[in-house]
């Protein structure tokens, strides 16, 4: 894989680049009588998009996330025994030149020194032949003795550490394998979590069992506070809290780990082994991300499969293909691919840009976005055994696991499309709409992947300290299944009637909605306006004008929109932060929903937009805008800084999509 200059990755063909030069509509944004400015913009912005369209229709952008899947992925190699120096010193490469001024790692552009990355990029480095006392490697070390060393850092570090003899096995909690057993309806059973955090905990149950500790190359004394003691003793919360209870049952499964039959471990074992086996995707993947299949080869390797074995050669296949190579020679490796995320999103900024619905670029896209969709049963079927499927994955190879967002996404995309097969395009649009409705949670909302995946319990246990690990429903999702059901005809349908409900009662008190999968508030509320005037809500609606409010008064000086990542931990960064492209397009097409479109801060932001446009018709953005886990896991998608702009700027000039469906609502409502 190769990346491109703005780092995203696809293959630039002669039928894409001849399609840049086609006109977007009839109506110049002159004869529109819209700024010229903002039309030269979109022109630019088409004519990059168009550039890089993959072959086959497909879109997708470089994905950051944290150095933490460099150094895991180096640890991996070591404890296979296939690290080469080639390989590290290109991740070093790439690691090195993360590291901030303070020695420290973060989690997100512009973020604070984060423990855990800091541990685990340090360790990486010393693998690639850095010494402990190399002045960039002292002040890492320093920093993190400071914060309470690698006892302070989070589980995940220390198994990490453990796999080498660098930590205790003991000192973990204990993830007994016998969990595979649980049924569906007894707390703490698999699918009480997050479909991410599912496929991450089943194959660590094998390593938890197993415990096993390869050679420890070196030592890392040098990143505790008193090597000598490198585990203190901390007191157990109080016996009547949440923690000190799971604290305690923690202790309570060490114990169990001494008496635990040996066959039923042992079944167990091979249950969940099979449980991972049967998950691998075609292309050998686990999920389509990165974690998973980590742990998944490591769990594998453990119970005997060698490294010649189909399934882990696929798999340790699948994560070369995570891998971006810079013009550096750095090596960095992606968490997760976002094909069909950035495809969908991409067809929507080019037909809303005025791009004719059947140009061959969208028709191309349409055409693949047809044929990713997913026909079997997947984890989801556990909670709607009767539901057919016909959802779409974020990535390449996810069948397993498609998404209800991407799924909303993908119609609203298609729906924007004439493609030659009429028949096929309205059977997937349908089967999309009809498992979309299907996953509905009891409270009228959506999740992401799951349907009710609420339990109050797993982000209990002392094992998951590492980010979210249940899916419940979120204001942007439900957005953008709301917003498509409107434009399928259903904003009556009583389903669409329970979201909409559900939607007005997490308003925030400010106007703002919380961001689940982007940063945040302005995500959030970007997500929801927009659903809400397409469902037939009035601009006059009175969580119209409050959420018009809070935009308004969130807007930066510059005249551009953007929002830090610490808003998930602190109440004075909500909808404060550096302008960005995509969030300052997220504020937009909230205003421009509420016919704002002759506003001041509509005209403002306009303007930041038009006015930090690159001479190649991109936008520069180094912020994260994207969310994995709320403040623990953040991403980077480098697609955003360009394919919202571009919707913002296309629905500024054009007007807003479906907007006789919308009126059509609003009528009968």
């Amino acid at each position: 894989m190769t990346a491109t200059t703005d780092g995203s990755t696809g293959a630039v063909t002669p039928e894409a680049t001849s399609a840049t030069t086609a006109p977007l509509t009839e109506t110049t944004p002159e004869a529109a009588g819209t700024p010229s400015a903002a039309g030269r913009a979109i022109q630019r912005a088409t004519d990059f998009l168009l550039a890089r369209q993959d072959a086959q229709g497909w879109w997708k952008g470089d994905l950051d996330t944290n150095v933490t899947m460099d150094a895991e992925d180096l640890l991996l190699r070591q404890f296979l025994g296939i690290r080469d120096r080639a390989t590290t010193d290109a991740a070093a490469l790439f690691i090195r030149g993360e590291q901030r001024a303070d020695g420290t790692w973060a989690t997100f552009y512009g973020g604070p020194g984060d423990l855990s990355a800091t541990i685990e990029a340090y360790v990486a480095l010393r693998l690639a032949g850095d010494a402990p006392d190399d002045p960039h490697m002292a002040r890492a070390s320093a920093w993190v003795r400071e914060r309470g060393g690698i006892a302070a850092s989070r589980v995940f570090t220390r198994i990490w550490l453990a796999l080498f003899g660098w930590w205790k096995w003991d000192d973990l909690p204990e993830l007994p394998p016998e969990l595979i057993y649980f049924p569906k309806w007894m707390p703490l059973n698999i699918y009480d979590f997050g479909c991410w955090a599912r496929q991450t905990i089943v194959p660590l149950t094998i390593v938890s069992a197993k415990r096993p500790v390869r050679p420890a190359p070196f030592s890392l004394d040098e990143l505790h506070t008193d090597a000598r003691d490198p585990n203190p003793a901390k007191p157990l919360a109080p016996v009547g809290s949440w923690d000190g209870a799971f604290q305690r049952l923690d202790k309570i499964m060490h114990g169990y780990r001494k008496v635990a039959l040996k066959r039923l471990r042992a079944s167990a074992i091979n249950t969940a082994a099979r449980w991972i086996i049967q998950r691998q995707e075609n292309d050998g993947c686990w999920g389509g991300i990165q974690p998973p299949a980590v742990y998944s080869v490591i769990a594998l390797h453990l119970l005997g499969y060698d490294l010649r074995h189909p399934v882990l050669k696929a798999g340790l296949a699948s994560l070369d293909r995570f891998t971006v190579w810079r013009e550096d020679g750095a090596r960095m490796i992606e968490a997760c691919q976002s094909p069909v995320w950035d495809t969908c999103l991409a067809t929507v900024a080019l037909a809303d840009a005025g791009l004719p619905a059947d140009h061959p670029s969208l028709i191309k896209a349409a055409t693949w976005m047809m044929d990713e969709q997913v026909d079997r049963p997947g984890d989801w079927s556990v909670r709607r055994p009767r539901l057919d499927s016909g959802g779409w994955a974020f990535e390449f190879e996810n069948d397993n696991y498609p998404d209800i967002d991407d799924t909303a996404e993908v119609v609203l995309a298609l729906r924007r499309v004439d493609h030659p097969d009429r028949p096929r395009l309205e059977k997937a649009i349908e089967r999309g709409v009809r498992w979309s409705v299907g996953m509905q949670s009891k409270n009228g909302a959506w999740a992401a992947f799951d349907v009710d995946n609420t339990s109050p319990f797993p982000n209990r246990l002392p094992f998951c300290d590492f980010g979210e690990v249940i899916d419940p429903p979120s204001a942007d999702v439900t957005g953008h299944v709301v917003e498509m059901l409107a434009v399928e005809g259903r904003s009556n349908d009583p389903r669409t009637r329970r979201g909409i409900e559900w939607l007005l009662t997490e308003q925030e008190e400010n106007g703002a909605w919380f961001g689940r999968w982007g940063v945040n508030y302005i995500y959030g509320t970007g997500s929801v306006v927009p659903a809400l005037t397409a469902a037939g809500l009035p601009v006059t609606h009175p969580a119209i004008r409050r959420a018009v409010t809070w935009l308004t008064s969130v807007q930066n000086e510059d005249g551009g929109w953007g929002e830090d990542l610490r808003s998930y931990r602190y109440e004075d960064w909500k909808g404060h932060g550096v302008s960005t492209a995509s969030q300052t397009a997220w504020a937009l097409m909230a205003l421009l929903a509420a016919g704002e479109r002759d506003s001041k801060a509509v005209e403002r932001g306009i303007e930041f937009l038009t006015g930090t446009q690159t001479e190649d018709g991109t936008w520069d953005e180094p912020y994260f805008t994207g969310t994995g886990f709320p403040w623990d896991f953040s991403i980077n998608y480098h697609l955003y800084r360009h394919v919202f702009p571009l919707t913002a700027l296309g629905r500024y000039v054009h007007g807003e999509p479906f907007a006789d469906s919308a009126a059509r609502a609003a009528e009968g409502r």
